[in-house]
Formats: structure tokens, sequence, C-alpha cells
């Protein structure tokens, strides 16, 4: 027996050791993947052909590890709108690019700003006598917006077009709210501040509709007129003035009627797409049918990094809902960004500082917090720019008053320079249910805010005031920035949100620009003779850049886009069902007073939270309906 118990020892140390060997060897080949750099692509003459399967953005969205687990489906592709115009700007002077190809099939959507950036850099190919082509299935506003600067664009013959343009309906809770007796406490500093109407209304205010109207007249007319000048063929007024109309002149064929509006130049299925490719960049029989030659935009970005002479000038992003800590990318969180600005600086690697701008708002506390790292870069000495993008709405204004010159589009909304809070208190729906508060306190504000017993009158006038002050500030901030009075931002803030040409015509932004012009701004600011952007907190290495392969970020993997015209417009307006869900998420947080554009959302479909919350989030959320039930 001791023998055989000597055996047994030695196989179980065996088995430790051989465990122990495997672990070893598994974290090593971890580290070895997480830790590879991009290795240049094989681009190969022919055609660059650019598969946007996802939405473009400003900044790709930070892949959580965990998260992914629990959610268990892979998330939709995204698209930074710099890569891809880079690409396409590039490609114009690359002698072995012959045509640049970009297929929307399952092309998800991207807003105004950043659809004219690509369209501008495929403006640039044709400027070069290099053909850019364009197939989707179904064209919906941001694809006609990219098709119009195609020298063809290409719709299947079981596919079409369609011009919806901007607006939609928002959701209102204030029914709902009353049918389960939840109280909804608002606080809130301006007239035209309607992020809380919501919770408050059953319908949007006279004052929110003037303002959405201005707002979606001058999307509508700027659209319109970048698809006119580039395809002055376009026939806009046909496609929107009776659609039902104008499908009925063409038999019903959706896809002829988008020929005939001047939307698109073809009807054919991909197979003959590709040999029309083919005929003008080489036939590749080895890629099958209608096969041809040439390199996707993830070879093509690896052959092409940015460049990396001259003076570095930083670029940090504020893209996403601005929240307290360390979220993103994606997501503006406050301490991140704020780190990454004031590390910037400590180093002295930098000669000026580029804030580009892409949200709505969210936390003042947040917002404060990345204002005062862009001021202290300033106090050092840095020239600072800010580009505004699709929006710079709230917090996203909040974030831009210390900068020494604005930019902005046309089509960019800013503004919205208001304060609101919102607390949620059930004490009538648990009496309803035999169920009270009660308690001892020692000031009028202990056990506050108590949403199970209620607010009370000291806590209520306290958030007020201090929403009020907030506000207060937000004025000064502007007014300084802006070099004005209070009273002179107070006539044009009041929470009014504010296309980008009326902004630059009230002073709120300076210039019409793009990153770029802001880059170049910052660069002779800091006496740079030559210089570089150097984008920072968006370095795709370790856990982002093996997530984002195995994703396939090259679009190689299938797409949940829906593959009809019913279906894909269906799809879009998905989006209000997990608008439901954020709105109510915001009811229910405790965020505190907020800075954020909530009618900038319907200026594009709103995305769903992000596959990664899984069932994280659907416990949140079924918590949080519990409430109301």
């Amino acid at each position: 027996m001791k023998f055989a118990r000597s055996v047994w020892k030695v196989l179980v140390a065996i088995k430790d050791g051989l465990v122990l060997l495997f672990l070893l060897l598994f974290f090593w080949a971890l580290y070895a993947a997480l830790t590879l750099r991009p290795t240049p692509g094989q681009v190969r003459d022919g055609a660059l052909t650019i598969t946007l399967d996802g939405s473009v953005v400003e900044e790709r969205s930070a892949l959580a590890p965990a998260q992914l687990l629990l959610s268990g489906e892979a998330p939709a592709h995204e698209f930074q709108a710099r890569d891809v115009a880079r690409a396409i700007e590039t490609a114009a002077d690359d002698s072995r690019i012959k045509a640049v190809v970009i297929d929307l099939e399952q092309f998800t959507g991207g807003r105004q700003v950043h659809m004219s950036r690509i369209g501008a850099a495929m403006d640039k190919v044709r400027a070069a006598h290099k053909p850019v082509l364009v197939r989707a299935l179904l064209y919906t506003d941001d694809a006609v917006q990219l098709a119009a600067h195609a020298s063809e664009a290409w719709v299947d013959p079981i596919g079409g077009a369609v011009v919806t343009g901007p607006g939609g309906s928002q959701l209102y809770y204030k029914a709902l709210m009353d049918r389960f007796k939840v109280k909804a406490h608002i606080f809130k500093v301006g007239t035209y501040k309607s992020a809380v109407e919501p919770y408050a209304r059953s319908a949007a205010s006279p004052e929110a509709k003037e303002n959405l109207s201005a707002i979606y007249g001058a999307l509508w007319s700027a659209w319109k007129a970048e698809v006119t000048k580039a395809r002055p063929k376009a026939n806009i007024d046909l496609v929107t003035r009776d659609p039902a109309q104008w499908l009925a002149q063409s038999g019903g064929d959706m896809a002829q009627a988008a020929v005939k509006a001047g939307l698109v130049d073809k009807v054919g299925d991909k197979i003959a797409f590709g040999k029309r490719v083919g005929d003008l960049v080489g036939h590749d029989p080895a890629a099958g049918e209608g096969g041809y030659k040439g390199s996707t935009l993830a070879q093509y970005l690896a052959d092409k990094p940015a460049p990396t002479t001259g003076k570095a000038i930083a670029v940090v992003t504020v893209a996403g809902t601005i929240v307290d800590g360390d979220a993103g990318p994606g997501s503006a969180g406050g301490t991140r960004i704020a780190n990454l600005i004031d590390q910037a600086v400590a180093s002295g690697n930098y000669a000026a500082l580029v804030v580009r701008v892409d949200s709505p708002g969210g936390s003042v506390t947040a917002a404060e917090r990345i204002r005062a790292a862009i001021a202290r870069a300033r106090a050092k000495g840095l020239p600072v720019a800010v580009s505004m993008a699709n929006l710079a709405a709230s917090g996203g204004y909040w974030v831009s008053t210390p900068a020494q010159r604005v930019f902005a589009e046309p089509a960019t909304i800013t503004g919205s320079i208001g304060v609101f809070a919102v607390i949620p208190s059930f004490e009538d729906t648990l009496a309803s249910y035999g169920v009270t508060a009660d308690g001892v306190r020692t000031t009028p504000l202990s056990g506050q805010p108590d949403v199970v017993g209620g607010l009370s009158p000291q806590f209520e006038a306290l958030s007020q005031a201090s929403v009020e002050s907030y506000y207060a500030r937000f004025l000064r901030l502007v007014a300084d920035a802006r070099h004005k009075s209070p009273q002179d931002i107070d006539k044009i803030a009041q929470g009014r949100v504010w296309d980008g040409g009326t902004a630059r015509q009230i002073g709120l932004v300076d210039q019409f620009g793009e990153l770029e012009d802001a880059v170049a701004w910052a660069a002779k600011a800091a006496k740079a003779e030559s210089w570089h952007a150097e984008f920072l907190g968006s370095n795709p290495g370790g856990w982002q850049g093996f997530l984002s392969g195995l994703m396939g970020d090259d679009g190689s993997t299938d797409s949940r886009a829906a593959g009809d015209v019913t279906g894909l417009l269906a799809q879009r307006q998905q989006a209000l069902g997990w608008r439901v869900l954020a709105d109510l998420g915001r009811l229910n947080s405790t965020a505190g007073a907020q800075v954020y554009c909530l009618e900038c959302g319907g200026t594009a479909a709103m995305a769903p939270p992000p596959a990664a919350q899984g069932l994280v989030a659907q416990a949140s959320w079924l918590a949080l309906l519990g409430k109301l039930l």
C-alpha cells in the first residue's frame, strides 16, 4: 500500500506539474498575441475595397472581454470616420490603387458630418481621375449622401433608395408614470432644455418643437445642398414630395425608381458589380465569380500608417455621453480624458492640443473635470483648438470653452447651454400596495433624497439652487470664452440648440473647418513648420487589438443587418425601443446634475446598448421595470 501511495503521489505531482506548465504556456501565448503589432498589409494593385458592414463613428467603442462573454454575441462593427477618409484620400495618389470601391450592403449608418468628410475624400479620388464605385441593397439618407460623391452608384435589383429626412418621434412617459404613481422631481434651468420633458409631459412643448424645427430644417437644407452639388441630376423633391407616387411611376420597382430619380446610376447584383470593377482594375478568378484584384481597408491602413514626421499635435477625443470615471473609448469618461490631457502636457512631447468633440454632453462633474484639464493645458502655454464633429452640445460645449479657436461644420449641432437633474420617487406607488416609510431625522436633509418616502422641500430647494448655480457657472464660462457678458450669453442659451451655421453667426464658434483645419491652426499657433496629429487614447493594441481582430474588423464577419427594404427601415426604427431603456435608465440613475442634450439624439438613429452589456444590462432593466410594476 505504501508503494501504491508513493506512485500515486508521483502521478499527482506529474499531473500538477503538467497543469502548471500548460497554464504558463497558455498565458505566454496570450501575452504574445496581445503584444503583437500590426504588420504591413499585403496591398495589391487593383481596387481599394471598403466594406462598411457596420456604423461610422468618431471613436470606436472599447471592447470589454468579460462583457463580451456575457452578451453571447459579437458587437456590431464600428469604423472611425477619420480612418475611412484617410484611406480614401491616400488612395488618390497611390499608383497601386486604380479605383475605390465602397460596399454599403450591410451599412448601419453614420451621422451627417462624417458622411460629408468621407464624401470629400471621395471627391479627391475622382479629381485624380480614378473611379469611385458604390453599391448597396438599400440606400437611406446617409448612404445616399455617400453615393452622391461616387462616379458610379449601383443598387441591387431587389433594392432601392429611400430618403426620409431628419426628424421622428420622441417618447414621453408622463402618463405611464402617472399610472404607476411615480413622481419625477425635476430641477432645471433653460426654457428650451427639453431633456426633462419626457418625464413631465405627454408631448413636446411649443419651445421644443420650435427649436427642433429650426435644427432639422438647417440639417435638411445642408444635406440637400451637398447631395445636389455632388450629383446635380438627383431629383430630391421627386423622391420626398410623394414617395408612393414616385414609386408607382416605376411600377413599384424601387431600384428603377432610384435610377430615374438620379440617386443611383446602375442596377445590378453583386456579381455584376464585381465584374464591372474587374473590367476597371483587373479580374481575379481565384476570388470566384465577380472577383477582382484589390485590397481591404484593414490591409491598406496597415500598409499606410498615419504620418509621424514633424512636431506632434495631441488630439484628444471626447465622443459619446460624458460620464464620471474611466469609461471609454466610445464614451467620454471624465477621469480618463482629463488624465490623457494632463499626461500629454506633462510629457512635453506635444506642441499643441486639439480636442475633438462629438458628444451630446452628460455629467456636470465629468464635463468640468475635462474642461479644467484643457484649461491647465492652455495655462501651460499650449495652443488649444476645439474641433466639433456632429455634436458638441450642452456638456459637449462646456468642455469646449477653454479653447482659443473653435471649429465646427454647418451640420454640427451645438449650444444647448442649460442644466437639469431628475430624481424619481415612489412613495405613492408603494402606498398603493400598503407600504409606507417613516423614521427619525436629525436635519431636514437626513436620508435625502428619499426615493421611497418622498423628497423634502428643503432638499428640493437645495437641488434647484444647485442646478441654478451650475447654469450661472456655465454662462460665465461661455461668456469668458466668447468675450461677452453672461447676460448676452443667456439670451442665446436657455438650453437652445443651434446648427453650426447659426452658431457661427451668433458667436458660439469661430469658423467652419474639419479636424485637419483645427490641427493646422494649432500647429501654426505653435510655430511648427511641419507637424502630425497624434490621437491619444486610441491605441488598438493589447486587449483591444486582439479582440478587434477576433471580431473581424476587416469586414469578414457576417452582419445582422436586415436584408430587405422594409426590414432595414424597421430595424432602424427599433432604436426607439432602446430609447425607452435609455430614458428609463437615465431617470433611474443617480448621476446628479446633467448638461445633456436629449433632443440631439433625434438627429440620427439611436444605437442599441452595446451587446457587451448582455445579461448584466438585462438584469438591471428588469430591476428598473420592477420598480414601476
